[in-house]
């Protein structure tokens, strides 16, 4: 005759894997809404960064299409262009500039300067601009002749003398938010110009550029290493 009712103990049994059951299908429903936030996280995350992306992208454009057009009509007559990679503007001839191995600025360069820095400043710091600018940046450059060390300090010397004269060009109420905002930067010959078969030219490489970094430059360069840190 069979027996018809469970016994105790497989009761016992029944009821704890029933309980383990339950806890695990619990455990894994809580995983899955973690890893379901962390997902959205991740996916608003690449958002903001795509936004910033299109955000330096149009400023960076829009900035370049306006400084090709304030400054069309005196750059061929001052040896000078507008770089649209690094939003600068590089003036290229050095007997302009400064004497040889002199820091002086000659009398044609701060001519130039009196011209150049306030229609620069005026655009840069209008309304559409003037939020989106995180620094000014002067940035002296030499060939590579003599010693890099020599060549440092001479760059340095040279962008200060340049910065140290625009900020006598600025207007008072313009003042405060140039000089929380321009740096002089000697580059000593780091950043050479080379000719189309690869050889060095000097010419171009002893140079003077007004580069300007936007603050969605900035942001970007702030994912680029937060990227690289969680490899």
């Amino acid at each position: 005759m069979k027996k018809s009712q469970i016994t105790y103990e497989e009761q016992s049994e029944n009821v704890f894997a029933l309980s383990t059951g339950d806890l695990m299908a619990g455990l894994l429903f809580i995983f899955i809404l973690l890893l379901m936030g962390a997902l959205l996280q991740v996916e608003e995350k690449a958002e903001q960064d795509e936004q910033i992306v299109k955000r330096y992208d149009q400023i960076k454009t829009q900035l370049y299409i306006d400084l090709e057009e304030e400054f069309k009509q005196d750059l061929k007559v001052w040896n000078a262009v507008v770089d649209s990679v690094n939003l600068s503007i590089r003036f290229q001839e050095p007997s302009t500039l400064f004497a040889y191995d002199r820091v002086e600025l000659r009398p044609q360069f701060k001519e130039i300067l009196n011209d150049f820095f306030p229609r620069y400043l005026r655009l840069i710091s209008s309304e559409q601009y003037k939020d989106n600018i995180e620094e000014i940046r002067i940035e002296g450059h030499t060939d590579s002749h003599g010693t890099y060390e020599y060549n440092m300090k001479l760059s340095q010397d040279r962008t200060r003398s340049v910065l140290n004269y625009c900020l006598g060009l600025v207007a008072e109420p313009d003042k405060q938010w140039t000089i929380s905002r321009i740096t002089a930067n000697g580059l000593s010959s780091s950043h050479l110009i080379y000719n189309e078969d690869g050889t060095e030219n000097p010419e171009l490489s002893r140079r003077v550029e007004f580069r300007i970094r936007t603050n969605a430059e900035k942001q970007l360069e702030e994912i680029a290493d937060k990227r690289f840190r969680r490899r």
